[in-house]
């Protein structure tokens, strides 16, 4: 029964995670695995169950994203003289 109630949990997981990337096989072969191995791992496609080319293009993302500098007048009860 337990392993019954995993697997569940496991293929919900999986299909819930796997229609937020793009759709498209996991595993590519032929043509269409050159094609992904010649593109830039920051130039591809989130794929599910490729945590590493995920995570690196996840954290790119969120490094390159631009901060607006803050003025000081602009943050509540901090004067510019402090």
């Amino acid at each position: 029964m337990k392993k019954w109630a995993f697997l569940l949990t496991l293929l919900c997981v999986a299909t819930a995670t796997s229609s937020a990337m793009a759709d498209g096989p996991i595993i590519a072969f032929g043509p269409e695995r050159q094609q992904i191995r010649e593109t830039p791992i920051l130039e591809r496609e989130n794929r599910p169950l490729h945590f590493y080319g995920n995570t690196v293009r996840r954290r790119h993302a969120r490094q390159t994203t631009a901060v607006a500098p803050v003025r000081p007048s602009a943050i509540p009860g901090l004067r510019a003289g402090r």
